[in-house]
């Protein structure tokens, strides 16, 4: 039977030529480079919260990485390192061989080495904590909209919720649709090279993970400014377009509130719509633009008419 460190040497260990110090002793040694800022961030994934049990988990160790991809994103720093912590049932090796295949495919496409981490006996719990580097006094922060800055969006939104609605049996979804809205679910896209261009430009951003709502409210009350959003405006998955396969409330709660979209909801300057159209074409990703941002509290969203509509729930709260 493998040990513990037997697991982490034939799964997990992998050179660090970056890192002073990689996997193997009590810490990592990490050099960050001249004036630069060292981003940091931890997600936790867990069995029956995040992911069904019976996940797969080639796709599984994918979204554990992606999700803090995103954060790196959201910040416009470079990610550059990991370290990831594992609770399991069980010494599984056909499991760990797909996981860390999945972890590594995209660690892999985005040049991050992983340098640490810990295994233990327990329910199935995933741990990442990413870093990454940004120069000085440049990362994108939630705290910096400014009144008259126009909000705008990245990719398309509400594929992933709906994808999680038809594994929860609200609604079932055609061959077609369900291959896309399970693949947005899965194996979301972070924007990593979107947000290295907008650090330049935008003045704050967030990664919509809990629902484009709900993390625009912390952009909002970080920036201690108020939002008005279109609806008309969002950017939606074509699977919406005819009004046909989804019921209005549930696309509305898909779109605003429904989360793990993964794709960057930032602000920025009028005088900068010109820049981000370009990086609209450069990334051959759609950048929509969907609100301003206007003094007071709170977001209000208007239908195409002008008229404020309800909305029940901004997006996920694990202890609401």
């Amino acid at each position: 039977m493998s040990s513990e460190f037997d697991l982490i040497q034939r799964y997990f260990t992998r050179p660090a030529p970056s890192a002073v110090l990689g996997v193997g002793d009590d810490a990592a040694l990490l050099r960050v480079g001249e004036g630069m800022e060292l981003a940091v961030s931890t997600d936790m994934l867990v069995s029956g919260t995040h992911f069904f049990p019976d996940a797969d988990p080639f796709l599984l160790g994918y979204k554990t990485l992606a999700v803090n991809l995103s954060d790196m994103a959201a910040m416009g720093a470079a990610p550059r390192w990991a370290t990831l912590s594992l609770a399991l049932p069980e010494a599984n090796e056909t499991w760990l061989k797909k996981f860390s295949a999945g972890f590594f495919a995209l660690a892999d496409e985005h040049k991050i080495e992983l340098v640490g981490g810990d295994t233990t006996r327990g329910p199935l719990n995933l741990c990442v904590t990413i870093m990454g580097e940004v120069p000085s006094g440049k990362a994108l922060r939630r705290s910096g909209a400014q009144i008259g800055d126009d909000i705008w969006v990245s990719g398309e939104l509400g594929e992933a919720a709906l994808g999680l609605a038809h594994l929860q049996k609200e609604i079932e979804l055609p061959e077609d649709a369900r291959v896309s809205c399970l693949t947005a679910l899965h194996q979301p896209q972070p924007r990593v090279a979107l947000g290295l261009k907008l650090r330049d430009i935008a003045n704050s951003a967030v990664d919509i993970s809990d629902g484009l709502l709900a993390d625009l409210g912390h952009i909002l009350d970080c920036s201690n400014v108020a939002a008005e959003v279109r609806y008309d405006k969002m950017p939606l998955s074509p699977l919406f377009a005819s009004g046909h396969l989804v019921a209005q409330e549930m696309m509305r709660r898909c779109v605003l509130s429904g989360g793990d979209d993964y794709e960057l909801c930032f602000t920025a300057p009028v005088a900068r719509r010109d820049e981000i159209e370009a990086l609209e074409h450069l990334f051959h990703l759609p950048l929509t633009r969907i609100g301003k941002i206007v003094s007071g509290q709170g977001c209000k969203v208007r239908a195409h008419d002008g008229n404020a509509l309800h909305i029940e729930k901004g997006g996920y709260d694990h202890f609401a």
